[in-house]
């Protein structure tokens, strides 16, 4: 769940959004904010590989769409993918991008423009025929929970305190119990408990001021800007991740799903690989620390080992980096990683973006 600050409520989304420039750097926040791609930013990151060279990693428009570009087109073997799936601020008004840190995580931010790239190049290259998803925002213990939503998918509008044009967004989706079906066969063949759920069903609090049902906004608000908002030729189910927070567990429950890509089906999982809310200034490159740059850096380190037993190795040790809970008080944002990486096997992986705290890894390529 995200929550606005309450004592803004009242407020015009502008004022709103004025008002929290001046709480945030009152709490010490955005008084030092930069906008990351400004004249001064590091447009490019590099790191080192095992052989001393140090690849150059996709951080612009220009990067990033060459990495789109060169992705191979393999309909039969579709990579699994993480992504950065932002916040609601990806959906504000571009009028309201008026200060760094909604320029940054807003609607003409980088992250906005890598996912208006990012969903035509999944379907032109792969032409999945079913999406399943995973996000931070949806947690089961014990069990793997999976939407049987029919023909129309609800939307769970998952954050508080936004301007009510923010519970007003639109993404017209379907789900398909024949998909649905398949994956609970896959898990009860693993031996893990599974069900699905219906619209019938709640799964959180909503916004609007009720429970219930549908896609919460770690898959919405992306996929509104990745597929637009009318989307229904190509069904969508999502399925919890798993609550323990474990990257071994995470990581199995992604693995289940791994023959899904070889029978059409796109596998996503989003999330934020750093995530704060605690310290505003550890999302945003110019202004997080140097351990969080740090740990940034690892996780793209980690990710691209070539030898699939030593990169899980590296990824599950994440978790213990120095910077690690600086970057993630609570790992829910973080897991997300680990579906995408089981479910990808032991292929090779590309970096597609490194949008500081929020980039796309294929998996399995």
């Amino acid at each position: 769940m995200l929550h606005f600050p309450p004592v803004l409520a009242s407020l015009s989304l502008t004022w709103r959004i004025a008002s929290l420039c001046v709480l945030v750097a009152i709490s010490g926040y955005i008084l030092q904010f930069r906008i990351p791609f400004s004249r001064s930013a590091t447009l490019v990151r590099t790191m080192s590989s095992v052989n001393g060279t140090k690849p150059v990693l996709p951080k612009t428009p220009e990067a990033w769409r060459k990495a789109l570009d060169e992705l191979p087109s393999t309909p039969d073997k579709i990579p699994a993918f993480f992504y950065g799936h932002g916040s609601p601020f990806l959906a504000f008004p571009e009028s309201s991008a008026t200060n760094p840190l909604v320029k940054f995580a807003g609607p003409t931010g980088p992250l906005a423009t890598f996912l208006k790239d990012f969903g035509p190049v999944l379907l032109q290259k792969y032409k999945p025929r079913g999406i399943v998803v995973f996000s931070a925002h949806w947690e089961t213990y014990g069990e793997r929970v999976v939407t049987d939503y029919g023909g129309s998918n609800p939307l769970l509008m998952d954050y508080f305190g936004f301007a009510p044009e923010l519970y007003k967004l639109k993404f017209d989706s379907r789900g398909d119990s024949a998909l649905s079906k398949r994956v609970v066969e896959l898990y009860q063949e693993a031996g893990q408990l599974v069900r699905t759920t219906s619209a019938l069903e709640t799964r959180g609090e909503d916004g609007r001021g009720f429970s219930g049902p549908g896609l919460d906004h770690g898959v919405f608000v992306p996929f509104r800007l990745m597929f637009g908002e009318v989307f229904r030729d190509i069904p969508i189910v999502q399925v919890s991740i798993d609550g323990s927070l474990s990257p071994e567990k995470n990581w199995a429950a992604g693995k289940v799903v791994e023959k899904l890509r070889t029978e059409g089906i796109l596998v996503l999982s989003g999330g934020l690989l750093v995530h704060n809310l605690r310290d505003m200034t550890t999302m945003a490159e110019e202004t997080a620390k140097p351990a969080v740059k740090q740990f940034d850096d690892a996780i793209h380190e980690a990710v691209t080992v070539s030898d699939p037993q030593a990169r899980k190795e590296k990824m599950v040790a994440l978790t213990q980096h120095a910077a690690f809970r600086a970057a993630h008080p609570r790992a829910e944002h973080f897991v997300p990683l680990y579906v995408a990486a089981g479910a990808g096997g032991d292929g090779e992986v590309k970096v597609l973006s490194a949008i500081f705290g929020a980039p796309t890894y294929a998996f399995g390529v």
